[in-house]
């Protein structure tokens, strides 16, 4: 369930009518659902209720400080991948002992950061990486927590650039493996072992991937405790889909029955990585309508948002809903949505039927709030959106849109350019 509704013919964001916001902010912008967003957040949490949990939001799906801020506030802790997200993430208020570092790249001064602030665990993703927070932590003088991340080849049937949990893929180390990763680290002087790490993929709309998943992780940790390796955290990752236009994923309270029904009587302490079903529907990108095209094969409706602002449906072909800000009564017609990036993957939509709109009427779609804005870029020297929330009947700018100067800042040209 979201907060965005027709009152009538005109779409609202909880209380606020979006063609109001339009009108003072501009287009293109991003808008989030605080109440849809808390709403989530507390049905994902609540779902584990008598487990002990640790529900870190997956940064990557949503940085904007605003968000970070309202979860961190919630109890939530946070799952990153780079030292950028640390940084949002402690200014957002998360306390780092709620904090889980994940990534395949970690660089030495992320690492460096993170040991310096004390977060929860590394999740290792290879034996170098294992080495090289040994080192480091060795040079600080500080033992550093770590899981490993396991890969147990389990296929979570879901768009392969976002499967993570196949042995094809570049995440973590192979079950096989793994063993020798744990007896390692655990005679390392700096490291201290404390949890074991899965992640198999994004988008998954089934809950057997995760119950094979977490069943190979079971084993694995009743093998390392006959070896004197005690685990006190199993992370099950992220991935849990949504409804983006036909799927029917799983609520929450499912996914959290099956993993309690294959847990059974272990005595550990959950950690989880939800993103795009946190913030996923509460969130949507609204632009305006520049021109309509009729060409000699289809019809174009076109945009001020491009690729650069919502890059899912060229990356992934997904599919957002596009609807008409305001409803009209003009019949429903099939058109290319596409914006003014001087590439022919720059869609929106592909042969979609869609609510009548022309020139000037704004458009809104649908469950952008997760990978939409930190997926966006400046191509073409295209400022990125503003982003907005509301909760009730007001709203707020939380991100303001990026200027010209913007795009020049930190840039120079040296003195020998024209020597």
């Amino acid at each position: 369930m979201h907060h965005f509704q027709y009152r009538g013919n005109e779409l609202y964001c909880e209380d606020v009518p979006i063609q109001a916001i339009a009108q003072k902010v501009g287009t293109p912008f991003y808008l989030y659902s605080h109440a849809t967003l808390t709403r989530h957040f507390k049905a994902f949490s609540d779902a584990f209720e008598g487990l002990d949990r640790l529900v870190c939001f997956s940064a990557k799906a949503n940085t904007t400080l605003a968000v970070l801020k309202l979860l961190a506030g919630m109890g939530g802790g946070l799952d990153i991948v780079s030292g950028g997200e640390l940084y949002r993430g402690l200014k957002a208020g998360f306390p780092p002992d709620r904090i889980v570092y994940s990534g395949v790249g970690k660089r030495m001064d992320e690492i460096d950061f993170a040991l310096k602030t004390g977060i929860l665990m590394f999740n290792i993703e290879s034996l170098e990486e294992l080495e090289m927070i040994q080192q480091r932590a060795m040079a600080l003088d500080i033992k550093a927590r770590i899981a490993i991340r396991v890969n147990p080849d389990v296929d979570p049937k879901t768009h392969p650039y976002i499967s993570t949990g196949l042995k094809k893929n570049k995440f973590g180390i192979d079950t096989e493996n793994a063993l020798l990763a744990y007896q390692k680290a655990s005679r390392m002087s700096h490291i201290t072992v404390v949890g074991i790490d899965c992640h198999i993929g994004s988008q998954i709309t089934e809950i057997r991937p995760f119950e094979d998943a977490l069943k190979s992780l079971k084993d694995l940790i009743q093998t390392l405790k006959n070896q004197g390796i005690d685990i006190r955290y199993i992370d099950m990752g992220g991935g849990l889909g949504i409804t983006y236009h036909e799927e029917a994923p799983p609520h929450p309270s499912e996914y959290a029955a099956a993993i309690a029904r294959v847990l059974g009587n272990l005595k550990i302490r959950l950690v989880l990585e939800p993103g795009r079903v946190i913030v996923g529907n509460a969130g949507i990108l609204v632009c305006q309508v520049l021109y309509r095209k009729t060409g000699p094969a289809k019809e174009f409706v076109i945009t001020d948002a491009g690729m650069n602002d919502l890059i899912r449906p060229m990356l992934y072909h997904a599919y957002h809903e596009a609807l008409p800000v305001v409803r009209s009564d003009r019949e429903s017609f099939t058109a290319d949505i596409v914006g003014p990036i001087c590439e022919s993957g720059d869609f929106l939509a592909q042969d979609r039927t869609i609510g009548y709109v022309q020139s000037g009427d704004l458009m809104a779609f649908m469950s952008a709030g997760a990978y939409g804005f930190v997926m966006s870029s400046n191509y073409c020297s295209r400022p990125r959106a503003a982003e907005v929330m509301v909760r009730g009947n007001r709203f707020e700018v939380i991100k303001q849109r990026e200027t010209f100067e913007d795009l020049v800042a930190g840039e120079s040209a040296p003195d020998w350019i024209n020597g």
